[in-house]
């Protein structure tokens, strides 16, 4: 009796750790999967449009022309940048006085524009270089405006490089259902046999497979739900340590909350499902195979 017990335990014991490694790793891709999201976001907003201005565009002018590119929705920040202010800029890139040299400033003035990263859309590459193209043909339609440049080369490699994680973390988490099944099942199958004799004495005595089946069930929801709580409090230290090792990521900033309490939410509801269907699997194999 002491035998079983032990094996019983050991069973538990492993399927519950089965449960809790598979939600950990789940719950880093999502980790990984938001946190790169929002780096992408921001580097999106942080990708200047420089908008060019004729040479003799009074101050007034560009103050009333920046208030017009500011109502744009798409837009979240401009900077105007007079002739003189470029000179100067370009001035101390060089290391020289530029215009003391050639006794002229043959910089333009200009607008640098940065667009908020809601505007761009996340279902296709195609989606974001045609609103990019809307916004800049819009800009250059303005008065005193004569053109806009931006480095599409890196806008374009930011938005296929999100894609590319985004893909690999989406088919990883997809093994990692396929694998946490299989995994689950098996370590039921070990426990349904465990109780073999029991379940064969149901059985004589023509217990059904559903009133068979529903202790298995019903303790596979704990299961899941102990395994989610141990992965979730996992995820937490192992945030805490990263956030020390690498104070850069600000992991812990109070507007990721909302989020994490989002992701431990889908780890419990995920815990709990793969679980259940893992164990219904498992038990109705059992029992077919054993009738």
């Amino acid at each position: 009796m002491a035998r079983s017990k032990v094996n019983l335990w050991e069973t538990h014991s492993s399927t519950v750790l089965s449960i809790t490694l598979v939600l950990f790793l789940l719950g880093l891709c999502l980790m990984v999967e938001y946190h790169s999201y929002r780096a992408t976001r921001d580097m999106q907003e942080r990708i200047t449009f420089k908008v060019d201005l004729v040479p003799d565009i009074t101050d007034e002018a560009a103050m009333m022309l920046k208030t017009r590119i500011e109502t744009i929705p798409s837009v979240k920040h401009v900077d105007y940048i007079s002739r003189q202010q470029a000179a100067e800029i370009f001035s101390e890139d060089l290391d020289d006085d530029f215009v003391s040299f050639i006794g002229y400033n043959p910089l333009y003035p200009s607008m640098m524009v940065n667009l908020r990263a809601d505007y761009l859309p996340e279902t296709s590459q195609t989606g974001r270089d045609e609103s990019i193209k809307h916004f800049a043909d819009e800009v250059k339609n303005l008065e005193f405006v004569t053109g806009v440049t931006y480095q599409e080369t890196v806008v374009k490699e930011l938005n296929d490089v999100f894609y590319k994680v985004t893909w690999f973390l989406i088919i990883f988490m997809a093994l990692l259902v396929i694998v946490s099944i299989l995994m689950i099942s098996s370590t039921i199958r070990i426990a349904l046999y465990a109780q073999r004799d029991t379940i064969r004495t149901m059985q004589l005595v023509g217990a059904k497979s559903g009133f068979i089946a529903h202790p298995f069930l019903a303790r596979s929801l704990w299961y899941g739900l102990l395994g989610a709580l141990i992965a979730i409090l996992i995820l937490a230290i192992a945030t805490g340590i990263f956030n020390q090792s690498l104070a850069g990521l600000d992991l812990l900033n109070r507007t990721h909350l909302y989020w994490y309490l989002g992701i431990a939410a889908l780890i419990i509801i995920m815990g709990i499902v793969l679980s259940y269907l893992s164990t219904l699997f498992a038990v109705r194999r059992y029992l077919r195979q054993n009738n």
